[in-house]
């Protein structure tokens, strides 16, 4: 089987062209190599609001999305990040193709609630719709992905780009799923943890080893490992090596998670 990887872009290596000429460069190198790319951006997203005299709201850390923020939140992830990722992977030899959990309806989604707090137009997925994405890779496109998606009647929601990236990778059976981070892995202590499994880390987060941002991308990985995804990596990007590494599963860095 050729490795499938989807990659949920995040960190500050990915803000300039550099680290997508890296990316680029494995891509390139790696025939066999069928990739997905996720991305987010709250920073920008955030920036947006606030110059649109827009208050930014987080609840347990999701950002409570009102219907005048859907839509400058749309234009900044399907429109400005969406097009400057594939604009550069282009430019460095990998064709790509834009799309969004809108596009054929790749993701439905219904409102989040929780512990019935209304999040306003924040999405939970529901179902996946992998085929748009499969072709895609069929047709030797790299699928670039903004988690903006929408419900049965068209409305669209934000949803988080860890939470998209995991349904995901396990709706078109990845090999691997990869979070690049700004961090070296999970932490322990002063040290990297290089592997966990599913039960060990639900230990860590029990007695607040694992805290704060990394439970919700580590909820997000039990999601991708439940659903068949062999190995799911917390990683921060130090070049090509990086990806080249986990093509050839010889991570030396970073955390890896699966069901052993």
């Amino acid at each position: 089987m050729k490795p499938r990887i989807l990659i949920k872009i995040g960190g500050q290596a990915f803000e300039g062209e550099d680290g997508f000429k890296d990316l680029a460069a494995v891509i390139r190198s790696n025939q066999d190599l069928e990739v997905i790319i996720v991305h987010g951006g709250g920073a920008e997203i955030s920036q947006a609001l606030k110059d649109a005299d827009r208050q930014t709201v987080f609840v347990d850390g999701i950002r409570v999305t009102q219907s005048d923020d859907i839509k400058i939140v749309e234009n900044v992830l399907s429109g400005k990040i969406n097009q400057r990722i594939a604009a550069w992977l282009s430019a460095n030899g990998v064709p790509c193709r834009r799309m969004s959990g809108k596009t054929e309806q790749l993701f439905i989604v219904a409102p989040l609630t929780r512990g019935g707090r209304d999040f306003g137009y924040v999405g939970k997925i529901k179902q996946v719709n992998a085929g748009v994405v499969l072709s895609t890779i069929k047709d030797g496109q790299v699928p670039i992905v903004s988690p903006i998606s929408a419900d049965e009647n068209g409305k669209s929601y934000n949803v988080n780009a860890d939470s998209a990236a995991a349904a995901l990778a396990a709706g078109v059976q990845c090999t691997d799923l990869v979070f690049i981070t700004d961090v070296p892995g999970v932490m322990v202590g002063d040290d990297v943890c290089r592997y966990l499994t599913i039960q060990a880390a639900k230990a860590f987060i029990a007695e607040g080893t694992i805290k704060g941002g990394m439970v919700a991308k580590m909820e997000s990985a039990f999601e991708a490992l439940d659903k068949q995804v062999s190995r799911v990596h917390i990683i921060q990007w130090q070049g090509s090596e990086t990806l080249q590494n986990i093509i050839e599963k010889k991570c030396k860095t970073g955390t890896i998670i699966n069901n052993l």
